[in-house]
């Protein structure tokens, strides 16, 4: 099902990755820029690392290869995020965002949520990185407005 065609993507720190067209266009972003013909000498994707954008295509390739349907590609999904680390899988969430690539980025952001699931807020504030910045009392008014997320 691959192209013949070749597109160049360009990480941040200036390596060229070349793909075959039907692998690039599954990022919206990229497709709109080959439709716009903004694709001469190669796309840069300045917000993206060398290290994530290769992931990002091996992502892509595989799923312009397999069928939407193929239970392979569910598993093989799983497997692709849930061995990643924290700060790589961050940076594939915003990438994904980045590069509008629903399919990945649905899927890191369901990544993010199994990750979070059973953890307090203090936890998550934790591993999110994310500072806690209501006082005590503006903390209490919002835990009895709204009970039932803590129940």
């Amino acid at each position: 099902m691959a192209s013949s065609r070749k597109i160049i993507l360009i990480s941040c720190e200036g390596e060229r990755f070349e793909v075959d067209e039907a692998v690039a266009r599954q990022s919206q972003t990229v497709k709109h820029m080959i439709e716009d013909n903004c694709s001469e000498g190669g796309i840069p994707t300045p917000n993206v690392s060398s290290a994530i954008l290769a992931k990002v295509i091996e992502y892509c390739k595989k799923h312009v290869e397999s069928s939407k349907d193929d239970e392979d590609l569910t598993a093989w999904d799983t497997k692709f995020v849930t061995v990643l680390d924290q700060s790589t899988l961050l940076d594939l969430t915003l990438a994904a965002n980045y590069l509008d690539i629903k399919d990945l980025l649905e899927l890191t952001c369901q990544a993010w949520a199994d990750f979070i699931k059973d953890e307090s807020p203090e936890e998550v504030r934790q591993i999110l990185d994310i500072k806690n910045d209501f006082t005590p009392e503006e903390e209490e008014a919002i835990r009895r407005e709204n009970q039932w997320a803590f129940e």
